[in-house]
């Protein structure tokens, strides 16, 4: 490695320098600097329900890890992706990383996305294979380069250079058991209305999680993982396999900053789970950021984004029989002072989010929008 500074470090050693001229007052009786430290919040880490469920044969849970090193003064964006790399490593857990199910073709394509709120910076990637970790390319993009995302054979070229193992398949016997199981309901063999077909595929999907054969997390399959610390610092990072027996390349709304993703270090942070497209088409995290910075409680902020991809669903193949939207979309949000909130179009499916306080890890109830559930 040369000695010359990059701009990142430039930019670090610059403004740690500034602070230090300026912010540090010495007292009126010549003794140390007086430090202004920002008044103590209670730090909290809060997560979909993969942060508490998935352990990959270990003691801690994902929001339990991102706690335990925001306590102990880890960087904040540093203990989430760590709290996330569990369940991104667990093979039991197919929504993420591992043994996430793969798109139509039987490959695993990962996406994820970080925002670090004190130093502004973001990064992601998409389409990414290979890498069991896709959150931590996206951090290494963030860290590395002057670009917010990165995707397909680009994202494995830059991961590679960066060191990260790079396998031929992603796929577990059980995720590759339950693509063929798929494929064996859609019969690929019909091609003669691709319309049909690909709504053949979805309908599928939504049938093997009735019978039980995938949970329906692991279907949308996306963990989101959100924390503060003491001192008020704000980050956030979201990972997905994407939606199952997705069309190749197709890339939801997890990698993308403002829809899957948003983090103001000034303000608070949202994450989600459910239907990408939704929160693509009306960038819910980000609405719900900027309803934290008028001054919303992070669950009226949630409902706020709700209601938005409510009306806005208007198309009848996405409506229910009760003409509501026939999918579900889950928010994670915190705001600057350390409140948080866990709501969801439907209180249904998976019903419960993941917290972990100084009170220990818990899950809590997500609140519904709508009464029911997304099938009805």
């Amino acid at each position: 490695m040369t000695s010359t500074m990059d701009r990142r470090t430039f930019v670090r050693t610059a403004t740690a320098a500034a602070a230090a001229a300026t912010v540090a007052p010495r007292s009126l009786h010549g003794d140390a600097p007086v430090v202004m430290t920002p008044q103590s919040i209670k730090p909290v880490v809060i997560s979909d329900l993969s942060g508490i469920k998935y352990k990959n044969g270990g003691p801690v849970s994902g929001v339990e890890k991102a706690y335990d090193m925001i306590t102990q003064g880890a960087d904040v964006l540093d203990a989430v992706v760590a709290g996330v790399n569990i369940p991104e490593l667990d093979p039991e857990e197919a929504g993420v990383g591992y043994g996430g199910l793969p798109n139509a073709e039987g490959v695993v394509q990962l996406d994820a996305c970080c925002m670090h709120g004190p130093k502004k910076w973001a990064g992601g990637v998409a389409a990414l294979e290979g890498v069991r970790t896709p959150s931590l390319v996206a951090k290494a993009v963030m860290e590395y380069t002057d670009h917010h995302l990165l995707v397909g054979k680009g994202a494995q070229d830059f991961a590679r250079s960066m060191g990260f193992t790079v396998e031929s398949d992603l796929n577990t016997e059980r995720s590759r058991k339950l693509w063929l199981e798929w494929k064996r309901r859609v019969d690929p063999s019909h091609y003669l209305d691709p319309e049909k077909r690909v709504r053949r595929g979805y309908e599928v999907g939504l049938e093997m999680v009735r019978e039980g054969l995938i949970e329906e997390s692991h279907f949308w399959g996306t963990v989101s993982c959100n924390g503060i610390s003491p001192n008020g610092e704000i980050c956030g990072v979201t990972t997905t396999s994407g939606l199952s027996w997705k069309i190749p390349g197709r890339t939801g709304d997890s990698p993308i900053l403002g829809a899957g993703l948003y983090v103001d270090g000034d303000v608070g942070a949202a994450g989600s789970t459910g239907r990408g497209e939704a929160n693509l088409f009306n960038l819910s995290c980000f609405l719900i950021v900027e309803q934290l910075r008028r001054g919303m409680h992070p669950k009226d902020a949630g409902m706020k984004a709700l209601e938005r991809i409510k009306a806005n669903t208007v198309e009848q193949r996405l409506l229910n029989s009760r003409g509501l939207p026939a999918f579900n979309v889950r928010f994670f949000a915190l705001n600057a002072k350390g409140e948080y909130a866990g709501v969801a179009m439907y209180a249904a499916g998976e019903t419960e989010y993941a917290v972990c306080t100084e009170n220990g890890a818990e899950t809590l109830p997500l609140e519904g929008l709508v009464s029911g559930a997304p099938t009805d």
